[in-house]
């Protein structure tokens, strides 16, 4: 028997950053966001004896430990190795584990998160684990975030779980995940003028974090300034997303990207700064770097006259347009006997 699992990437429009702590114990934290049709997947595999073996089919990097053994965090594997020691509870099954990603780390999407809960679902399902989406997103965060101490946020784990197109509340006292019902032509239209634009380049998205942590933690006023006005906005965001005001939307987004380079020198660098500026110039209404910045991929809010255009002149700086469409569900696993 085999067991699978898919988990989506996410979009998030506005509010990444405050979704970290200590901001979001001390302030609170908004994000919105939405998953799209790239996925991080999963595949288990009983085995006959006491071995465990972890292939990324991604990269080519095949790892085997026995059941018995400690696993060590080394940089190779380490999501896997996490999620095993933190949900098989004692249980002595040999496996087999297969994963891969539509997008790689570093792109902004939160395919690393996501591979984590893709992950959970697929243990979930084969060892009939009773959790609810919060406490899975939660355990997922806690694998990420705390057992391997990778720096980073809360919104990738719950849009995994949870799909869709979401607005989620971050406080000391919890998460709260608010699914929008967007209309579908609304849905549609959104769609129809946004563009994604991998920038052909990754990062290392802790090391952004930690920075703007720091900044944080020394209580510099542009950067808190800047993360009060990006709950502001994406709160404005949401009520234009709902309200089907599409263009204002975009409007919006420029201004969420005003203020989420305050947030740390990193966010953006000159290749980021030039496909950016170049896609205003040609009409773009608004957009921002997905994820923590530094690299990975652009989104833009173009009118539909104008998208096609701004296309062409982003791959004659050597961007790369994506297809894609929004995804309304979340994790998913399925068994295959044979």
């Amino acid at each position: 028997m085999i067991i699978r699992s898919k988990a989506p990437l996410r979009i998030s429009f506005c509010g990444g950053g405050t979704d970290v702590l200590p901001y979001l114990a001390e302030r609170g934290g908004v994000v919105l966001n939405s998953t799209i049709d790239k996925y991080a997947y999963g595949s288990l595999r009983l085995r006959d004896d006491r071995s465990i073996t972890v292939q990324s089919l991604d990269y080519d990097i095949m790892a085997k430990y026995h059941v018995d053994d400690e696993m060590q965090y080394d940089g190779k594997l380490d999501l896997v190795k996490a999620t095993l020691k933190l949900t098989m509870n004692g249980n002595k099954q040999g496996l087999d584990f297969f994963i891969h990603s539509d997008a790689p780390p570093g792109s902004g999407l939160g395919s690393s998160s996501t591979m984590v809960v893709a992950l959970v679902g697929v243990i979930k399902h084969w060892l009939r684990l009773p959790m609810t989406d919060y406490e899975m997103a939660e355990l997922a965060y806690r694998i990420e975030r705390v057992e391997l101490a990778i720096q980073g946020g809360m919104q990738d784990q719950y849009a995994a779980v949870f799909g869709g197109f979401n607005f989620m509340e971050f406080g000391p006292s919890g998460v709260i995940v608010n699914p929008l019902r967007v209309e579908p032509e609304i849905v549609n239209e959104l769609q129809y003028n946004l563009l994604l634009c991998y920038t052909g380049r990754t990062r290392l998205s802790g090391n952004i974090i930690t920075t703007q942590v720091e900044a944080y933690a020394r209580k510099e006023e542009e950067v808190l300034h800047a993360m009060d006005e990006m709950k502001k906005i994406t709160v404005e965001l949401k009520n234009a997303l709902l309200q089907g005001r599409i263009n204002d939307f975009g409007a919006l987004l420029h201004e969420a990207w005003i203020n989420k380079k305050k947030m740390a020198k990193q966010i953006t660098n000159s290749t980021i700064d030039t496909l950016y500026d170049v896609a205003r110039e040609h009409g773009a209404l608004g957009g921002k770097i997905l994820g923590a910045g530094g690299g990975g991929y652009l989104l833009l809010y173009c009118p539909f006259d104008k998208k096609h255009l701004i296309a062409a002149e982003l791959e004659q700086l050597g961007g790369q347009i994506v297809e894609f469409t929004f995804e309304n569900c979340g994790v998913q696993t399925w068994e295959v006997r044979g």
